[in-house]
């Protein structure tokens, strides 16, 4: 069966945002990344800037920073800031997977549409010397390390993804294909997306 929706999870520095991009652009499907969290502004009211934030990593390293950072509950709702997002983020994922051939990039979309026979799930990692080197290039250099930088973020992917789904980011089960980027490279991971998804 031909995969109608694509979602690429990714580590930080891996290039999955790059690789979906132009996965998307050799399928001629529609893409969402920045479009998914403006979406998601729209419709909730949050900030753009948190949405990116919030709708994809943990407040902190630890599954119990989402005990200490629930706070009052979201305006009209019993739910706390987060889980409404995340409820908001669930509806509009399955919204756009409904309305046609697409790539959606991170936000647990792998397990929100997880029930689907027409997606194809993908994980795009890569080793840290790698990615470390493309996160400066990317977006220069600060007062952490790349290292420190690559650490914190996967860490707070890893646990927001493991708060929502009850699974563990990164799993290979969890996901139809892995793929190396340093190792392939972002063209030929995108060639190789495009072309299973047509299988």
């Amino acid at each position: 069966m031909q995969k109608k929706i694509i979602t690429i999870s990714r580590e930080f520095g891996s290039g999955g945002r790059s690789i979906g991009k132009a996965v998307a652009e050799k399928l001629g499907y529609d893409y969402y990344d920045s479009e998914l969290v403006q979406r998601v502004a729209e419709e909730t009211g949050f900030s753009a800037e948190y949405i990116a934030d919030a709708g994809e990593y943990a407040p902190g390293k630890s599954i119990l920073s989402y005990a200490f950072s629930s706070g009052t509950p979201h305006a009209g709702t019993s739910m706390s800031a987060t889980d409404y997002l995340w409820s908001a983020q669930c509806r509009i994922i399955k919204e756009l997977a409904e309305k046609g051939n697409c790539v959606i990039v991170g936000r647990c979309a792998d397990y929100i549409l997880k029930d689907r026979e027409d997606c194809l799930n993908v994980f795009i990692y890569a080793d840290n010397a790698f990615k470390a080197k493309r996160i400066v290039e990317l977006y220069g250099v600060t007062d952490k390390s790349p290292e420190k930088r690559l650490v914190d973020k996967d860490a707070k992917r890893s646990v927001n993804y493991k708060y929502y789904t009850g699974r563990e980011w990164g799993a290979t089960e969890n996901y139809h294909l892995c793929l190396n980027s340093a190792f392939f490279g972002q063209e030929e991971c995108a060639a190789i997306i495009a072309e299973l998804a047509k299988k």
